[in-house]
């Protein structure tokens, strides 16, 4: 299997690099452990960027062996490794140079060893990143904040590589076109038939941006990246079309592999489709070309709405992702000089969100206990809670859950909060935030993008909006079931709007693996029937479908029965344990990441179709 003689390789080679920092204990000075460390660390970078890189070519294969599930696996895989590796670099150099937990400026002195010997190297930025994040884990267990930077300065602006490819413009997108857009990737399987994809495309494509070939110079070019974007079942070829004005539009096409070749089912021109497909909301994808940056900036020019950090994430560049988003964080306050204060939406029981108005983001730090309408039982502690948050990161978010940045031991600037937020949280979250001088210190920080709640939202959305929403918001339970993720709290409040109407799950203290969620109705039950249902006496949460709707709490009666309407099957036991069935058995759910109507046929069905 692919999965298996990747990972095998991988941890091998991690294993032999972690070896060495067994010499680091035999230095004869302080000198040569300083750089005996300086190389050990990066071994074990190195060794990482290598299985990084090599997964993405797994992903790749997958794709066209027709094999979803090593797809998943390798996408946990290449999530998890960096922050494994991180942890048992720091846990090492405990063991082997214990005074470095104690002693920073030995510390600034491996990092300036590092510097030379990373010099030259496109991932010079992440490389520094990855000493950094080992240091915050050796200061984990303390009020020590460490800086989330690259490292080093001036590095994106002296790349120019090219990472797209460049085909010609003119009246309208032809067949022929397409299939040199087609052939680009160079899949080791066949298409079922690329004649008749590449017309279809051409006509949806020239329909969409408006191309009836009575203009010779319609469009400038096309630009596709060089590598396909691999996730789950699928791959996607992103590009961009010039226009006539120079601006850029998106063109995307997502390709499905069957028993009788690869095929395009849809389309992607809308700027919200193509937003909404490559939101961090979703696994990240496999990109087999090594450099970020220039793929990051090419993403952001087809999606400029999207924060340049979150593009990074996309296709699992995470750790730079989280030091861009401090960085649009720190520049958001200093352009607007607004201040942190609680966020819109009604105060969470297990969370404190806080949020700038003009902010993209919101961050949250986990209270020390839940308010008085907590409805879980005992509260299981901070780390349990972050845990799920931490889980959330690492799986298939189907579209439908937003992804969490989680910060550790960072410090943020006093005076850029509220006084009323400050002292809510140093009173209800003190495990987590304290002060220090003019800073507030966060043992932890989630960040999230900002959604709009369910409810606010529909205070004053037009009606068509409304319904719109609505019908997202089934969308987004059905989609969160397929990734195993059931959400106790169906509290309609949990779940919120984008500028493109989508709706995602944003809380997770509730959240629990669909498998060991208890499926039961009282549907079966006479009218007067006095004994208690036999799912009374059961341990663990039971779930009843039929209360679906009431748990949602839309209060507009017209959007109840529209849920009911188009989602009527989530309130079925057959539905649910259905999905059970199928997750039980290994099988990969189908989601739903696109509307309908960007695909070039009907859903054509497979034995892996679920």
């Amino acid at each position: 299997m692919v999965h298996e003689i990747s990972l095998s390789g991988g941890q091998e080679m991690i294993f032999e690099a972690l070896e060495g920092f067994e010499k680091i204990a035999r230095a004869r000075d302080q000198a040569e452990a300083v750089d005996l460390t300086a190389e050990a660390i990066l071994a074990v970078f190195d060794a990482y960027y290598t299985e990084y890189q090599r997964l993405a070519w797994a992903a790749k294969e997958a794709f066209e062996n027709r094999d979803p599930a090593t797809s998943l696996t390798v996408a946990r895989r290449r999530l998890t490794i960096y922050s494994e590796t991180v942890r048992q670099t720091a846990r090492r150099l405990t063991r082997v140079l214990p005074e470095l937990t104690a002693d920073e400026p030995l510390w600034r002195r491996i990092e300036e060893a590092c510097a030379p010997l990373t010099a030259g190297r496109y991932e010079q930025d992440l490389a520094l990143a990855y000493i950094h994040s080992a240091r915050r884990i050796l200061f984990q267990d303390e009020w020590t904040p460490v800086e989330y930077s690259y490292g080093t300065s001036g590095q994106t602006g002296q790349r120019q590589v090219m990472v797209h490819r460049d085909f010609p413009g003119g009246a309208t997108i032809t067949p022929e076109l397409v299939m040199e857009i087609l052939r680009a990737p160079d899949f080791s399987k066949p298409f079922q038939d690329i004649e008749l994809d590449a017309t279809m495309v051409a006509e949806r494509a020239n329909r969409d941006y408006g191309f009836d070939g009575g203009d010779r110079r319609a469009f400038q070019a096309i630009q596709t990246i060089k590598s396909g974007f691999y996730r789950n079942r699928g791959v996607y070829i992103v590009g961009r079309i010039i226009m006539k004005d120079y601006s850029y539009r998106p063109f995307v096409l997502s390709l499905e592999n069957h028993t009788r070749g690869i095929f395009i089912d849809a389309v992607l021109t809308g700027e919200a489709d193509v937003h909404n497909l490559f939101s961090s909301t979703l696994a990240n994808f496999h990109v087999t070309i090594p450099h970020y940056h220039e793929v990051a900036a090419f993403l952001y020019s087809i999606m400029p709405q999207r924060p340049l950090g979150l593009h990074y994430s996309t296709f699992g560049v995470n750790h730079l992702g989280k030091v861009a988003v401090v960085e649009e964080l720190r520049r958001e306050l200093m352009a607007t000089g607004e201040l942190y204060d609680v966020a819109v939406g009604f105060r969470g029981t297990v969370a404190i969100g806080f949020s700038a108005p003009s902010s993209d983001y919101v961050l949250k730090v986990i209270r020390d206990k839940p308010t008085e309408h907590y409805k879980w039982g005992e509260f299981e502690g901070i780390p349990k809670v972050l845990a799920k948050y931490s889980r959330v990161h690492e799986i298939n978010r189907t579209g439908s859950m937003l992804d969490n940045l989680i910060y550790y031991n960072i410090r943020l600037d006093k005076g850029r909060f509220a006084p009323e937020l400050t002292e809510e949280l140093l009173a209800f979250a003190g495990e987590t935030v304290s002060e220090q001088d003019d800073y507030l210190i966060f043992r932890h920080l989630i960040v999230q993008t900002k959604m709009i709640p369910l409810p606010v939202y529909l205070e004053t959305a037009s009606p068509r909006d409304a319904r719109t929403a609505v019908i997202n918001l089934g969308h987004c339970i059905r989609n969160n079931a397929a990734a195993n993720i059931f959400n106790k709290d169906l509290d309609g409040r949990n779940y919120g709007v984008s500028r493109f109407l989508k709706v995602y799950l944003f809380d997770y203290d509730a959240v629990e693996p669909l498998t060991d969620i208890k499926i039961r109705t009282n549907q079966d039950r006479f009218d007067g029937e006095e004994d208690p249902p036999d799912w009374f006496f059961e341990t663990g949460y039971v779930f009843l479908p039929e209360e679906t709707d009431v748990g949602l709490r839309i209060p507009d009666r017209a959007l109840q029965d529209l849920f009911r309407e188009e989602h009527g099957e989530l309130m079925t036991l057959d539905y649910w344990e259905g999905v059970q069935r199928a997750l039980q058995k290994g099988l990969v759910p189908r989601l739903r990441v696109y509307p309908d109507n960007t695909r070039l046929r009907e859903r054509r069905t497979d034995a892996s179709r679920v």
